[in-house]
């Protein structure tokens, strides 16, 4: 059996649970990463967001690697593959957005008295529900709000790169499931059913 290159050592070592051996793989290859999505033409959040379904899909598929010495091959393909479709959903969201500054009216951009006191309590609401999160989750989404570049999360809160995005996603789902923003959201359907009624 040929002898393993240190990246497929690595790659072995990681499978097998190893966070050190993951650790250096991402480090590895993190800057080819933001290099293909730089090439792509991708903004700063974009890549950001690119580089995290990389990893994530790298964590999937790591014990399904039929050899695992060209993992690089392998993040490179998913990388080029995953930036092609932001651009795509890049540019249908653009479009969609030029289409409705289009169609909007002046009398649809007047704010009246209703919409601002409306807005200012689901602003309090949504504050509130924020505060009932764990500390982790509030630190994790202020930062997240910040456009802050998901390695510099990762640094700040001693995170591994592949665990920003599953977090996030269990972060924002209680932050949904909180009872006050639920039945906020439930009267805001309830409304804008009325008033298709009327």
């Amino acid at each position: 059996m040929p002898q393993r290159s240190v990246v497929g050592a690595l790659v072995v070592r990681a499978r097998a649970g190893d966070q050190g051996a993951w650790d250096v793989l991402v480090e590895r290859y993190a800057p080819m990463l933001w290099s293909i999505c730089r090439d792509q033409g991708l903004d700063r959040r974009d890549i950001d967001d690119v580089a995290q379904y990389v990893w994530m899909r790298a964590v999937e598929h790591l014990g399904r690697l039929r050899d695992p010495d060209k993992i690089g091959a392998w993040l490179a393909t998913t990388t080029k593959h995953e930036c092609l479709r932001v651009r795509r959903a890049r540019r249908k969201q653009d479009h969609s957005e030029q289409l409705l500054d289009v169609a909007m009216t002046m009398d649809d951009r007047t704010t009246t008295i209703e919409q601002v006191v409306e807005d200012a309590e689901r602003d309090a609401v949504l504050r509130a529900a924020f505060a009932r999160l764990s500390p982790d989750c509030r630190r994790l989404l202020g930062l997240l709000m910040k456009e802050m570049p998901y390695h510099e999360i990762c640094r700040r809160l001693g995170m591994a790169m592949g665990s920003v995005g599953p977090t996030r996603a269990r972060c924002l789902a209680r932050l949904r499931a909180d009872a006050a923003l639920v039945a906020l959201m439930r009267a805001d359907l309830e409304s804008r059913e009325g008033e298709h009624h009327v």
